[in-house]
C-alpha cells in the first residue's frame, strides 16, 4: 500500500513526533508533504527513509495551494491520502478528491471543546470543518473524548474510529546519570524541588499559570520544554515576580533519539532530571506529554488528560487533576514538596498506549477506508487538478497563526 502524508506543518510538536513514530512501524511505502514550515522533524523523517516535500503554503488562504496539492497527488499515485492537523485536513480532503483519490484518513489530533490546535473554535472553523470531514473516508479521534466532540460536530459514528496516540515507553525510564548531568549543565542544585512542563507555548496551554505558580515557590526551580509565540512574555513574567534565576525555559526540545533544539535536555532527559511533571492546559485532545511523564514514574499534576480521565483511577495512581488556577497549582506542589516525592513504578495506563499497537489499528482503517473506496470509486478526472473548490466548498478565514516562508526541501 502507498499512504501519502499531509501535514500542517513539522515543527516539533505532539502531532509531528507521533508521525514520525508511526512512519518506522506502518507496513505501507509512505511520504510525507508539509503544507508549511517543515521545522527540524522534517530532516528527522527523511533521514529515517521517507521523503518529505514542502508544498510552501504561504497563507491559509492561498487557494493556489490546492492545485500545487492535488498536482503532487496525482505524481505520487497513493492508494490513500492521510491527513494531519486541522489546515492539512482541509486543504488535503479537497486536493485528494481533485486528484481522484477516493480513500482518505483525517486524523484529528487537537481538537478541544472550545478550540482547535490552540485555536477559537469560530462558526467559520466549524462550518469549513465539517463540509470537507464529509470529502474524506473516515476520521480518526486520538482519543474517546475527541470521538464524542466530532459526534457533537455531527460527524458520523460510522465515519469515526479511536486509534489512540502510543509511545515508546522505555525511551522514558528513569535515567539518574542523565539527572545528575543535566542538572550539573543548567546550574541547578542536586537537591532542588524541580518541575517540568513541555508543549507549545500559546494561550491555550497556560503556561502562565505554571509560570506564575512556581515564581510563588521559593527555591523551586522549573524547567520548560517547547516554543511558540508565548514564550518571551514567560521569559518577562518571570522576571517582573523576581523568578528569572528560576524559570528555565528551555526551547524546543526532541524525543529520546530525534532533533533538540540547542544545548538543552531532550524530553526522557528532562523527566529524569525533574521530580513533579505539570500539564496545566484545561482542554487536551489526548495528554501525550502527561503519558510520557508517568512512563518516567513521575507525579503528574494536569488541568485535562483524555488518556488518564477516561480510566480507573488505578490506572495513573501517580496523576492528579488540579484546579485551573494559580494558588491550587501551588498548592498542590507546595505538599508534593511538603511530602516529598520519589519515583514511581510504570503506571499501568502506559501499556495500554503503545505506539506499535497504534500502528496496528490505524492499518486496519486504512484497509476499511480502501475497500470502502473501491465501493464508490469514480473515474478521475481527466487533465490537470481544476483551479477552484468542488461545488458548495468555500473558505471561510480559521484565523490561524502566521504562516512562515519556506521552500522546498529539494531547493534548500
Amino acid at each position: 500500500m502507498k499512504v501519502l502524508h499531509v501535514i500542517t506543518g513539522l515543527e516539533v510538536g505532539g502531532a509531528a513526533q507521533q508521525l514520525r513514530l508511526l512512519l518506522r512501524r506502518l507496513p505501507a511505502h509512505c511520504e510525507v508533504v508539509t503544507l508549511t514550515n517543515p521545522g527540524p522533524l522534517a530532516e528527522a523523517i527523511e533521514a529515517d527513509g521517507t521523503p518529505v516535500t514542502h508544498l510552501g503554503m504561504t497563507g491559509t488562504r492561498d487557494l493556489s495551494a490546492l492545485p500545487r496539492l492535488a498536482g503532487l497527488i496525482r505524481a505520487v499515485g497513493p492508494d490513500l491520502v492521510h491527513t494531519h492537523l486541522y489546515r492539512a485536513c482541509v486543504y488535503g480532503r479537497i486536493a485528494a478528491r481533485l486528484a481522484g483519490v477516493r480513500a482518505v484518513v483525517a486524523t484529528e489530533h487537537s481538537l478541544g471543546d472550545a478550540v482547535i490546535e490552540g485555536r477559537r473554535l469560530t462558526r467559520g472553523v466549524r462550518t469549513l470543518y465539517r463540509a470537507t470531514e464529509r470529502l474524506g473516508s473516515a476520521t480518526v479521534a486520538v482519543s474517546d473524548t475527541v470521538a464524542a466532540r466530532l459526534r457533537r460536530w455531527g460527524v458520523p459514528e460510522w465515519r469515526i474510529h479511536v486509534v489512540p496516540n502510543g509511545i515508546e515507553a522505555h525511551r522514558f525510564a528513569f535515567d539518574p546519570v542523565a539527572r545528575a548531568g543535566i542538572r550539573a549543565r543548567l546550574g541547578l542544585p542536586p537537591d532542588a524541588f524541580v518541575v517540568g512542563g513541555a508543549g507549545r507555548l500559546v494561550p491555550g496551554k497556560r503556561f502562565d499559570v505554571l509560570v506564575r505558580a512556581v515564581t510563588q515557590l521559593p527555591g523551586v526551580h522549573l524547567l520548560l520544554a517547547g516554543d511558540g509565540p508565548e514564550r518571551e512574555l514567560l521569559r518577562r513574567m518571570a522576571g517582573q515576580f523576581g523568578s528569572a534565576d528560576r524559570i528555565h525555559l528551555l526551547g524546543a526540545r526532541g524525543s529520546a533519539d530525534g532533533p533538540a533544539a540547542g544545548d538543552g535536555p531532550d524530553i526522557p532527559g528532562l523527566l529524569s532530571a525533574v521530580d513533579v511533571f505539570v500539564s496545566p492546559s484545561p482542554d487536551e485532545a489526548f495528554g501525550l506529554a502527561t503519558l510520557e511523564a508517568l512512563a518516567a514514574g513521575l507525579h503528574v499534576l494536569h488541568g485535562s488528560c483524555p488518556v488518564v480521565d477516561e480510566l480507573p483511577d488505578d490506572q495513573a495512581p501517580g496523576a492528579r487533576r488540579f484546579g485551573h488556577g494559580v494558588h491550587e497549582l501551588a498548592a498542590a506542589l507546595r505538599e508534593l514538596r511538603r511530602t516529598g516525592v520519589v519515583r514511581l513504578p510504570v503506571p499501568p495506563v502506559v501499556r495500554r498506549y503503545d505506539i506499535d499497537r497504534s500502528a496496528q489499528e490505524l492499518m486496519a482503517v486504512y484497509e476499511e477506508a480502501r475497500v470502502a473506496s473501491r465501493r464508490t470509486r469514480p473515474a478521475a478526472p481527466a487533465g490537470p487538478p481544476p483551479q477552484g473548490l468542488p461545488p458548495g466548498v468555500s473558505l471561510p478565514d480559521p484565523s490561524p497563526a502566521p504562516v512562515p516562508d519556506g521552500r522546498s526541501l529539494s531547493q534548500r
